[in-house]
C-alpha cells in the first residue's frame, strides 16, 4: 500500500460541472475522484459507475449540473492517523483509493494499492521511473564523521540518488553488559562485534549527517538494526528504512518497521525461498508498501553465485519492485541487474579499498561508482519500452540513403499500365519500397513518371483534391532543392522558397536549372555536410577547421547573393546558418559556453554576407550528424541566444522543433523561452518535435503546444516570414508541405 500527499488528482469541488469531473475522470490515471467543499473537507466520490448510473435513472443529459448530483455520499474513508493494516481492511476490487482525512474531515493523503510503485521522500521508484540508486556508506566511515561528509559529497558528485548508514545498538542487538567481546562466541562474531565497536557513530552523529544529506539534496536512509534504533530514526523522521538480509526472517522488526507506515527496502541474501515467501506474506498482511532486493551476502561474492536471474523469480514472488543489493567485485553486475529488470540499485561506497573492516574490500571507489552510474543511465536510456517498433529518426536517415525503392526502367504517360518490366528495384531509399512492388503493378501512371524516378505514394494511392491557396498574415515558403523547385514552387500561392542544397548541389549554377525573373523571393540554408565530411563549425577550437568552414559558409553565401538576380526582391532573402558547437562525447561545461560564442561571432564578421541576412538557428540538444548523434552545446539556451543576438546584432532563426528539444531537455517551458528568443528573431522553421531528439514530425502530432505558439508568434512575431520544415515533406508532391500549412492556416498564424 501507498500513500501520497499529491492530491490534486484525486480532487473536485463542489459544485463544479458534471463536465468538469469527467474531463478530469478521463485525465485521471485513478478514475476516482473525491467530491470536496472549498475548505477540503469530504463530501463524497465519483467514478465512471456512478456516472453510468446517472445516466440510466436520469431523464435529462445536462453535463452543466454540479456534480454534487452523480457523487457517492457514503464513500469510504480513514483518519490519517490509522494504522496501514487497519486502512488495508477496506480495499476492495471496487474500491482502490481511500482519502485520508485530518480530524475535521479535510482531505490530506490517498491511500492506494500499488506495489509497483514506492515513494521515499521526492523520489518515486517505479517501471517507468530512473532506476533509484543508493551509495551503500555503511560503516566505511570508520567512525570519523569527516570522512563520512567526504562519503556523503562523493556520493553525489558521483550521481547516487541516496546515501545510506547503519544504526545499531549494541548493548540491545548482541545482549552485551560492556564493551567487552563475549569469550564463547565464535571467531566471526567476535571479529564482526570488535569492528562495529571500533567504527560505529553514536546516533547523535548519524543524525547530524542526515541533516547532511537533506542539505545536499541527497536521500539519507539508514538500516535498523534492532527494535531500539528503529525506534530513533522513526523518530527523527526518516523517509523510509533499508531492513537488512540478517533481518528478513526477524518478523518482529519487519512488523515493527511496517507498522511506521513507511515504505521498506528488504534485502534477501541469507535466505531461501520458503522464507522470503513467508516474509512478504507478513509484508502484505501489514499493508506495507515494500521492494526486494536480491542479494548474496557473501563478501565478496563469488560471480557464479550472483544468480542474477533470480530478479525475475523474486519480482514474481512479491509482485513488487525489485532491485539488486551487490556485494561482488566491480561494477558489471549491478548494470547487467538494471537489463534484467532491477529498479533499485545499492552497492558500497569507500574512500580507500584498504582501510580496516569488512566493507571496503567489496566497494566501488567514488570514480568507480559515477561509472557504474553512468553506465546504468546508459542502460536504462537504451531499454526504452516494448511498445511497437518505429524507425528512429537516425534510422530515417539511413534508410534514405542505404535502402531500396522502386524506380521507372522507362518514361511513363498518364494513363500508362506499370508492368513489372516498368519496374527496378534500386538505391537510394527515396521512393516506395520495394514490399510495396505488387501494390504497384497493374496501375495505371497519374503522372507523367521519367525514366530512373522514384515511384511514390501518390502513383498507387489516390491524393485527395489539393488546396492551391493559403491565407497567412506573414510571407511563408517551402524547402526546396534545385532538381524539385519547379515542381514544388506552384503547388500553391507561396511568398519564396528555401533552397536545402547539398554539398553537390553547390557545385552546380543555379541559373542553369531555374529560369530569371520569378515572382517569387527565396532563402537559403547553408548545408552542415561538404566535401570530405566536412561539418560546420564556426566554434571550432581548431583554427584550420574552423576558417575551412568559414571558407564553405562563403561560398554558400556568393550562390545565394547570385540567386538575388534570378528572384524577386521584394522579399530580404535569409541565409540559415547551424553555426556549430557540438561535441561528440558530451556537454562542455557552461562557463566554457561563452568562448564559443565568441569563436562563432569572430567567423561571422570574416563573412561577406552581401545582400543576405545571416539569421543563426535555434539547435537542438543532441543533433543528428553524419557518422551519429552529437551534443549541441550552444544555441539551445533561450537567456544565451537572447543575450549573442544583442550583443553581437546577428539574428535567429527560430526552428520550434529544436527549440521545444531544447526545452524537453532542459525541463523548462517553450512559452518562456519564446519570450526571450522571439524578439530577436528575423526567421522562423516551423515544425513539431518528440522528447529530446525527435525531429521533423509532422505539425500537431509531437509535443508542441501549438495554439499557446500561435498565441506568442502573433504577439512577438506578427510578420516573421516562415517555411513548415518538415521531414520528408516534399514527397507526393508536396503533401507533407501542404498537410502542415492547412493546419497552420486553420489556427490562424
Amino acid at each position: 500500500m501507498n500513500v501520497t500527499k499529491k492530491i490534486r488528482e484525486f480532487i473536485v469541488l463542489s459544485g463544479e460541472s458534471i463536465l468538469a469531473a469527467l474531463n478530469k475522470l478521463s485525465a485521471s490515471s485513478s478514475k476516482t475522484l473525491f467530491v470536496v467543499e472549498n475548505s477540503g473537507v469530504l463530501l463524497g466520490s465519483v467514478t465512471d459507475g456512478d456516472f453510468r448510473r446517472w445516466i440510466t435513472s436520469s431523464n435529462t443529459l445536462d453535463l452543466e449540473q454540479p456534480v454534487d448530483r452523480i457523487m457517492n455520499r457514503s464513500c469510504v474513508s480513514c483518519p490519517q492517523t490509522s494504522q496501514y493494516s487497519d486502512i488495508f481492511r477496506y480495499f476492495r476490487p471496487d474500491c482502490k483509493f481511500i482519502p485520508l482525512t485530518d480530524p475535521v474531515g479535510r482531505v490530506v493523503a490517498v491511500a492506494h494499492m500499488n506495489n509497483n510503485e514506492l515513494t521515499l521522500g521526492h523520489w518515486t521508484i517505479s517501471e517507468n521511473t530512473p532506476v533509484f540508486i543508493i551509495a551503500e556508506i555503511g560503516n566505511n566511515h570508520n567512525a570519523d564523521i569527516e570522512m563520512a561528509r567526504s562519503l556523503i559529497d562523493k556520493s553525489i558528485s558521483a550521481g547516487a540518488n541516496c546515501v545510506k548508514f547503519q544504526m545499531r545498538d549494541m548493548k540491545c542487538l548482541y545482549n552485551l553488559r560492556d564493551d567487552d567481546v563475549p569469550m564463547q562466541l565464535d571467531l566471526s562474531a567476535q571479529y564482526t562485534i570488535d569492528m562495529l565497536n571500533k567504527f560505529q557513530l553514536d546516533d547523535d552523529s548519524l543524525f547530524t549527517l542526515f541533516d547532511y544529506c537533506h542539505e545536499k539534496g541527497v536521500i539519507p536512509l539508514c538500516t535498523p538494526w534492532d527494535s531500539s534504533s528503529l525506534k530513533k530514526l522513526d523518530s527523527y523522521g526518516m523517509v523510509g528504512f533499508k531492513i537488512a538480509s540478517a533481518d528478513l526472517t526477524n518478523h518482529e522488526l519487519l512488523r515493527q518497521a511496517a507498522l511506521t507506515n513507511k515504505p521498506l527496502i528488504v534485502s534477501t541474501g541469507m535466505s531461501t525461498e520458503a522464507e522470503i515467501t513467508g516474509s512478504v506474506s507478513l509484508l502484505r498482511h501489514e499493508a506495507a508498501s515494500f521492494a526486494l532486493l536480491h542479494c548474496n551476502s557473501t563478501y565478496p561474492t563469488p560471480f557464479k553465485d550472483v544468480r542474477l536471474s533470480y530478479l525475475k523469480r523474486l519480482k514474481e514472488l512479491s509482485s513488487s519492485i525489485v532491485g539488486y543489493s551487490g556485494h561482488e567485485r566491480g561494477i558489471e553486475v549491478p548494470i547487467a541487474a538494471v537489463a534484467l529488470g532491477a529498479r533499485i540499485i545499492e552497492k558500497h561506497i569507500t574512500l580507500n579499498k584498504n582501510l580496516p573492516g569488512n566493507d571496503h574490500k567489496v566497494s566501488l571507489l567514488p570514480e568507480e561508482f559515477a561509472e557504474m552510474v553512468a553506465s546504468i543511465r546508459i542502460v536504462e536510456e537504451s531499454l526504452g519500452d516494448n511498445n511497437e517498433r518505429l524507425v528512429t529518426q537516425g534510422e530515417l536517415i539511413n534508410r534514405e540513403a542505404l535502402a531500396k525503392s522502386l524506380f521507372a526502367t522507362r518514361t511513363l504517360s498518364p494513363g500508362d499500365v506499370i508492368t513489372r518490366d516498368d519496374i527496378s528495384i534500386k538505391s537510394p531509399g527515396q521512393g516506395l519500397p520495394p514490399n510495396r512492388l505488387p501494390e504497384l503493378l497493374g496501375k495505371k501512371a497519374v503522372r507523367t513518371i521519367s525514366s530512373g524516378s522514384f515511384y511514390t505514394e501518390r502513383d498507387i494511392t489516390k491524393i485527395s483534391e489539393r488546396k492551391s491557396f493559403y491565407c497567412f498574415n506573414r510571407p511563408f515558403g517551402i524547402p526546396v532543392r534545385y532538381h524539385d523547385f519547379r515542381e514544388l514552387s506552384n503547388v500553391c500561392n507561396l511568398d519564396f522558397v528555401e533552397f536545402h542544397p547539398s554539398y553537390h548541389d553547390l557545385k552546380i549554377d543555379p541559373s542553369t536549372i531555374i529560369d530569371a525573373n520569378q515572382k517569387i523571393g527565396f532563402s537559403i540554408h547553408c548545408p552542415e555536410l561538404f566535401e570530405d565530411e566536412h561539418i560546420l563549425d564556426l566554434a571550432s577550437p581548431d583554427r584550420s577547421y574552423r576558417d575551412k568552414s568559414i571558407c564553405y559558409l562563403q561560398h554558400v553565401v556568393d550562390i545565394g547573393n547570385s540567386l538575388c538576380n534570378i528572384f524577386s526582391d521584394n522579399f530580404q532573402p535569409a541565409i540559415i546558418i547551424n553555426a556549430g558547437g557540438w561535441s561528440r562525447s558530451g556537454f562542455i561545461h557552461k562557463e566554457d559556453r561563452a568562448m564559443l560564442y565568441d569563436l562563432v561571432h569572430g567567423s561571422l564578421e570574416k563573412v561577406d554576407f552581401g545582400h543576405l541576412q545571416p539569421a543563426i538557428q535555434t539547435m537542438p540538444p543532441f543533433p543528428w550528424h553524419f557518422g551519429g548523434q552529437s551534443h549541441h552545446n550552444i544555441f539551445i539556451d533561450p537567456l544565451e541566444i537572447q543575450e549573442f543576438s544583442v550583443k553581437t546584432g546577428y539574428k535567429i532563426c527560430l526552428d520550434t522543433s529544436h527549440s521545444m528539444m531544447a526545452c524537453n531537455f532542459a525541463s523548462q517551458s517553450l512559452d518562456d523561452f519564446l519570450e526571450l528568443v522571439l524578439p530577436v528573431t528575423c526567421y522562423l522553421h516551423i515544425v513539431d518535435a518528440e522528447g529530446t531528439d525527435g525531429e521533423g514530425v509532422q505539425i500537431g502530432q509531437g509535443d508542441i503546444p501549438f495554439n499557446r505558439l500561435i498565441d506568442k508568434l502573433l504577439t512577438h512575431g506578427p510578420t516573421l516570414p516562415f517555411i513548415p520544415e518538415i521531414w520528408q515533406g516534399h514527397k507526393n508532391g508536396g503533401e507533407g508541405f501542404r498537410n502542415a500549412l492547412a493546419f497552420l492556416e486553420r489556427l490562424g498564424l
